[in-house]
């Protein structure tokens, strides 16, 4: 029986499948299991940052793995303690403690609570198009309606307002609001990228008007906009941040970064089981330390300029927009995505939607500019034939 008949036979059915068994990676490059090779411009949606299987991260679980694979957070573990001191030696400023998880959706429902709790407030103010995760408070906070309808009614409290529109912004956040949910660049979304203005707007009016700044960044942190961290971009000093991905460069983890103005938390108010676990911690510090030595946010700075500047040159009708910042680029078109997906990973490129028309680009930082020259040719090839 195929891997593909075998793992059918058993799954959810929540994931929507693509007709290929993926065995091995390395770099920006993975394989299938007839031993088709692909360039990876998904990266485990986002995740793999330092490119599958890097070597760095691999020793690095390889020597915790024989050490101490578990250690909850009731005692204190060397390897946990390290990667908070390497986590904030690069934070952004203001931000001073930190809750671990497993996920980007348990990073945003931490903050979530931790909103509710020090304000004393209930009210969240989210953003059209936003994406912050599937579990029940965080998609209360996520917009799209095929998302949240089956599983209405939702936590109270939650209203979206459309991104970029600080009036309207100005008008939903009042005296019960606790939060504003944001990405500096929605990903799911359909990779819209944020105005300055409009954010540093929104941070003057959280501070002004007694709400907290939670800053999703489970997609754009740790160098895929071209910063360590989107918010840098435009100097945003969020008092929660939102962390996951390519954290520990494929080892599942997340993070709630939260500064001085989270106040009341105390012990038992929130836990994880596996929440920074010594496998995970090792793998991070790892990754964050191969990302600061290979000044991997330069490069998706360099790489994703070079590539944007020359998708927006593609001349076909169909594609209404190309956007993005660093190496997270969406291209907007005038059809359905999926079919391009489709032939593109028929032409060896695998890439993402975002919403139904966006093909969306989150390729390794360690990606090649040979790779992403075939990545671009590919690409024109299917949209302009």
């Amino acid at each position: 029986m195929s891997t593909i008949d075998l793992e059918s036979r058993y799954t959810s059915g929540v994931y929507p499948k693509r007709d290929v068994a993926i065995v091995r990676g390395q770099g920006a490059r993975v394989w299938d299991e007839a031993g088709r090779e692909y360039i990876d411009c998904v990266g485990g949606h986002g995740v793999a940052i330092v490119g599958h299987c890097n070597p760095t991260v691999v020793a690095a679980i390889q020597r915790q793995a024989e050490m101490l694979i578990t250690c909850p957070e009731v005692f204190y573990s060397d390897v946990r303690a390290r990667l908070l001191d390497r986590l904030f030696s690069i934070a952004p400023a203001g931000l001073e403690r930190a809750y671990l998880c497993n996920s980007g959706t348990e990073a945003v429902e931490a903050a979530l609570k931790l909103a509710r709790l020090s304000t004393g407030r209930t009210g969240v103010v989210a953003m059209m198009r936003g994406f912050h995760g599937r579990t029940m408070g965080a998609l209360s906070a996520t917009w799209e309606p095929r998302y949240r309808e089956p599983f209405l009614p939702l936590v109270p409290g939650f209203s979206h307002v459309p991104y970029g529109n600080l009036e309207a912004l100005s008008e939903a956040v009042n005296d019960d609001t606790a939060a504003v949910v944001l990405e500096v660049v929605q990903g799911e979304g359909g990779v819209h990228v944020g105005d300055g203005a409009y954010l540093q707007g929104a941070q003057a009016l959280c501070a002004e008007r007694g709400a907290l700044l939670i800053v999703d960044e489970v997609q754009t942190g740790f160098g895929r906009t071209g910063k360590l961290f989107a918010c840098q971009h435009h100097d945003l000093r969020p008092d929660i941040l939102c962390l996951a991905k390519g954290m520990a460069g494929g080892v599942p983890i997340g993070a709630a970064l939260f500064g001085a103005r989270v106040a009341n938390v105390s012990s038992g108010v929130h836990g994880s089981t596996f929440g920074g676990n010594p496998l995970a911690c090792a793998a991070a510090i790892a990754t964050i330390d191969y990302i600061i030595e290979q000044d991997l946010p330069a490069q998706a700075a360099a790489k994703g300029a070079r590539l944007l500047e020359r998708l927006k040159g593609i001349q076909a009708r169909i594609v209404r927009e190309v956007r993005g910042l660093g190496l997270m680029i969406g291209i907007d078109l005038r059809l359905r995505a999926v079919p391009y997906l489709k032939a593109l990973m028929d032409e060896g490129v695998l890439a993402l939607p975002a919403g139904s028309t966006v093909l969306r680009l989150l390729p390794p930082l360690v990606i090649t500019d040979e790779d992403l020259d075939t990545v671009f040719s590919t690409i024109e090839k299917v949209l302009t034939a």
